[in-house]
């Protein structure tokens, strides 16, 4: 998690970055209930081979928010412990990501992820093997 960055962060960030930054927290706790997690766009992501077998084969989500999914289906269906952990990072000049396009489709997948497994449309009990044997994995 970059959390522990927070505040260096925030300084070095554009105003743009750093209003979605927030909005998007405010947002994931909202509308996806995870408050235990506070940076859940961090691409560091570990998991024991028994996690890794019942949660990716449910996703649904292949964007930004994909990470977020995960954490609704660690937190909020299976009851799994999930731990922040520090990481260094820092923020490179010359990205090609549109922040305003990535942040509506983050918003609106984080809307599919509620409504879907809200509903029950989506399923967060998969089953692994006949996933792996229909993928050809």
């Amino acid at each position: 998690s970059r959390a522990h960055l927070e505040d260096k962060a925030v300084a070095e960030r554009t105003l743009l970055r750093t209003v979605l930054m927030y909005g998007f927290h405010v947002y994931v706790l909202v509308v996806g209930g995870i408050a235990s997690v506070r940076d859940t766009q961090c691409g560091f992501k570990l998991f024991t081979r028994a996690a890794v077998r019942r949660l990716f084969p449910a996703l649904h989500v292949e964007r930004w928010a994909f990470d977020v999914e995960l954490l609704w289906l660690a937190l909020r269906e299976h009851a799994m412990h999930v731990e922040e952990v520090a990481v260094a990072w820092q923020e490179i000049d010359g990205s090609k990501l549109s922040v305003a396009l990535a942040s509506l489709q983050m918003a609106r997948d984080l809307a599919r992820i509620r409504l879907h497994y809200t509903t029950r449309f989506w399923s967060p009990n998969v089953d692994a093997v006949r996933f792996a044997r229909d993928h050809g994995q």
